[in-house]
């Protein structure tokens, strides 16, 4: 999956080799995760930007909101149960912060045997308490004490029936920047806290971390620690939320609708996430960047909104199977690849192809360089795992049918590694310093990945390319005649010659000790190109073009 359009540096790469159901999407509502994992939030605010006030309760087995009870108030934090501060700023955290502070004990007086949320809220007003259904149950608790002795010299004040404190999977809701609790909810894991906020003729606009989301919200705490905070959300505004970061919101409406489709067609297939946090998607660049309704300056356009609409339920299938990968990038320098050379295992519909369409317009940091010294990637492998010693030469010792890179080769002081697929470009990638390789398609040194037959079937040296077969722009077999052709290479189009290799292998110990690799597109090569997408849409083309132009024998329904 394309990770970042316009990222300048490094992209990630994503590509689900799990086996997921036939369909992550439940009742037509999909689970997004927005902070999670060691992201895990200990408080999370909501804002309500269209309606009046949240409810209170969980999503069950089919997604439908099962509500508990309800707040008029339009900003709310979920918080951690247990010791909370609250900083004069009316931040909630688990640790003193300096300066002054008011503190949420975890210890409570609690009163039980309520018939339902009316009748515990209503006891909670005449105490100074708050409602909370624990496991199952509406009780009262008043309260928040910093040990069990504080807490229980006040049940009879009270009248109390005993004391309790709040467990390590309780999530508490409080008036944001306040000390004012309003819920409790711990089911000791096994649901989560849904909150729903109240909305306008059936739309919902929720302010989370900077931007607005439709739907409701899940805070999982089921084993301690921190909560994830969850989007359950309607897959059709999940889509309308991916497109315009994933994509320009503003480009030609075709390129935009393949887009949309393969964004639904993802969803539906994932399962990346599902059995270790419990949702279906992440909405960061490891599966698709999500950002709901948007910041409020920026986010979906009328166009992209106008894509989802045009394409709504739409997804791409092969052999009648939805399609479990439908990965793209940004561009990929003259023809996109198998995905079997790039992440292994052979998948019928992400076969490479030469691509014509995206020399045909502008692309942005298009072609790029960067040069890398010995010391340099002697470091970087040593942090990865590979143990050669101080590196002495790099090549590329082998090219796919497609030009692009398959295999480079290590030579070090103490031995040598090759490197295969998608870790051709990875392994470059250091944060220390700042350098990476931006796609499948480059070059080292000079090593040509557009020369020495790379576009010939078979592979091996050839004495002349006279009758050499060679994939054309359009995806179709021809032959050649005479001695030379002109191919897209990795530095643009290129004149090749009879009797090339298939790699190139530069002397040991290139000059000054550096090597410079040039190359040119964005991202793994894999599937849909983003701006080849856009590059047949300003020509006419339709997304359905679109899509079967760069995934092989699809079907779209």
């Amino acid at each position: 999956m394309k990770k970042k359009l316009f990222t300048a540096l490094f992209v990630v790469t994503f590509f689900s080799l799990s086996a997921a159901s036939a369909s992550a999407v439940v009742n037509d509502r999909v689970k997004v995760g927005l902070w999670f994992g060691s992201n895990a939030l200990f408080s999370a605010n909501l804002e309500n930007s269209l309606g009046e006030g949240f409810a209170f309760g969980w999503f069950d087995e089919d997604r439908e909101f099962c509500s508990l009870g309800w707040t008029d108030e339009t900003q709310i934090s979920m918080t951690a149960a247990g010791d909370i501060y609250m900083n004069g700023g009316g931040a909630y955290s688990p640790d003193i912060p300096s300066g002054g502070y008011r503190f949420l004990g975890g210890w409570h007086v609690e009163l039980r045997n309520f018939r339902d949320y009316d009748d515990a809220a209503q006891t909670a007003r005449a105490c100074g308490g708050y409602p909370a259904w624990i496991s199952g149950e509406f009780v009262v608790r008043v309260g928040s004490y910093s040990t069990r002795g504080e807490a229980e010299a006040d049940v009879d004040r009270f009248g109390g029936d005993s004391v309790a404190q709040s467990s390590s999977t309780g999530v508490v809701v409080t008036v944001t920047k306040t000390d004012q609790i309003l819920f409790e909810f711990d089911c000791g894991g096994s649901r989560n806290l849904g909150v729903q906020p109240d909305g306008w003729n059936g739309e919902t606009s929720t302010w989370f971390k900077g931007y607005k989301y439709a739907g409701g919200f899940e805070y999982a705490r089921v084993t301690g620690g921190n909560i994830n905070v969850i989007n359950v959300v309607d897959v059709e505004d999940y889509v309308k939320g991916v497109i315009p970061y994933e994509m320009n919101g503003d480009w030609p409406l075709a390129a935009l609708e393949a887009q949309a489709v393969c964004a639904r067609t993802f969803v539906y297939g994932a399962g990346k996430h599902t059995s270790l946090y419990g949702f279906d998607v992440c909405g960061g660049s490891d599966c698709q960047v999500y950002h709901g309704l948007g910041s409020g300056g920026a986010g979906p356009s009328s166009r992209s909104n106008e894509a989802v609409d045009n394409t709504a339920g739409e997804c791409l299938y092969y052999r009648g199977e939805l399609v479990k990968d439908a990965v793209y990038h940004s561009s990929n320098g003259g023809a996109t690849e198998d995905s079997a050379n790039v992440f292994g295992g052979e998948t019928g519909y992400l076969t490479g192809k030469a691509d014509p369409y995206e020399s045909q317009i502008n692309i942005p940091n298009y072609s790029y360089s960067v040069t890398y010294s010995a010391d340099e990637l002697s470091w970087i492998l040593e942090q990865k795992g590979y143990s050669i010693g101080a590196v002495q030469n790099v090549y590329i010792s082998q090219y796919t049918p497609m030009g692009n890179v398959k295999q480079v080769t290590f030579e070090g002081s103490r031995g040598s590694v090759t490197v295969t697929g998608d870790t051709c470009r990875t392994v470059f990638y250091s944060s220390t310093y700042n350098k990476s390789v931006r796609s499948m398609r480059f070059d080292i040194n000079g090593s040509s990945a557009g020369a020495g037959g790379v576009y010939v079937s078979g592979g091996g040296q050839l004495t002349s390319l006279s009758g050499a077969a060679v994939i054309s722009g359009g995806g179709t077999k021809g032959t050649l005649s005479g001695n030379s052709a002109s191919v897209i290479s990795s530095s643009g189009v290129t004149t090749v010659s009879g009797g090339g290799e298939t790699a190139s292998r530069p002397p040991s110990g290139s000059a000054n000790g550096s090597f410079t690799i040039t190359g040119t597109g964005n991202g793994h090569n894999v599937g849909m190109s983003q701006y080849g997408a856009r590059a047949m849409a300003e020509q006419g083309y339709t997304y359905q073009d679109i899509l079967q132009f760069y995934y092989t024998d699809i079907t779209i329904r």
